[in-house]
């Protein structure tokens, strides 16, 4: 995992080291934040290639931070780290925003196994440094693979690096019918399929490309089944 570059966000300085020690043995290219005001001045010196966030923060909480971040068109993939166990926190994240949410305490390994599996995502559809790929154009859609981004009818629309993801893959099998097990398979690289999180990224990715999201044309539910995608 050399190369890759991780913002820590912990308002714990022992959180820091510890974290910060497993993936400089991992050689990742490690910086850390105590605070959101101080990530935000880092994000805006540089960029990451993954960010770990958590949420329980006293100046600023995680989610607002998230919400910050993306509303700067800031998209790079965030791990949430929290104590807080429930299923909405989880939800609210998610819907924010992140790529995915971890509960303290994590093992080692599945933090690391967590970020590669994000970079995998990332890098699955990002072209070599050196190549210069031609917009794909589908329909309404024009999908631009180097710089990770689609438009629809003349308008970008931003989208993380995992809807990205779902998205490609809708849109390489139009009128396929997908499982919930095999979005979760294929995006999230996981054979244990999370039903909220594929609902909850389903809704995003039709709020931003739907022109009425309540009535989808594109990303339509075959009840019992799972979803298809159509131009």
């Amino acid at each position: 995992m050399q190369d890759i570059s991780v913002l820590i966000i912990d308002d714990e300085p022992a959180v820091l080291r510890a974290v910060g020690a497993v993936l400089k043995r991992e050689h990742m290219d490690v910086s850390c934040a105590g605070s959101g005001t101080l990530a935000l001045e880092m994000l805006e010196a540089r960029t990451y290639d993954i960010i770990l966030l958590d949420v329980m923060m006293p100046e600023q909480d995680g989610f607002a931070l998230l919400e910050t971040l993306r509303r700067r068109k800031i998209y790079t993939p965030v791990i949430m780290l929290s104590g807080r166990a429930e299923d909405a926190a989880q939800v609210e994240g998610l819907k924010l925003g992140a790529d995915d949410y971890i509960t303290k305490p994590f093992s080692k390994s599945v933090l690391v196994s967590k970020i590669q599996a994000i970079m995998r995502r990332t890098s699955q559809y990002a072209a070599a440094p050196d190549s210069i790929q031609a917009p794909v154009q589908k329909g309404p859609f024009t999908l631009h693979m180097n710089s990770q981004t689609i438009w629809k009818d003349g308008r970008e629309i931003a989208l993380t690096s995992k809807e990205f993801a779902l998205f490609c893959l809708f849109m390489d099998h139009p009128g396929y019918t997908f499982t919930k097990q095999e979005l979760f398979r294929k995006v999230w690289k996981s054979d244990a399929a999370d039903d909220s999180t594929i609902l909850v990224y389903i809704k995003k990715l039709r709020g931003k490309i739907e022109d009425c999201p309540s009535a989808p044309v594109h990303i339509r539910t075959v009840w019992g089944k799972g979803y298809q995608f159509f131009l």
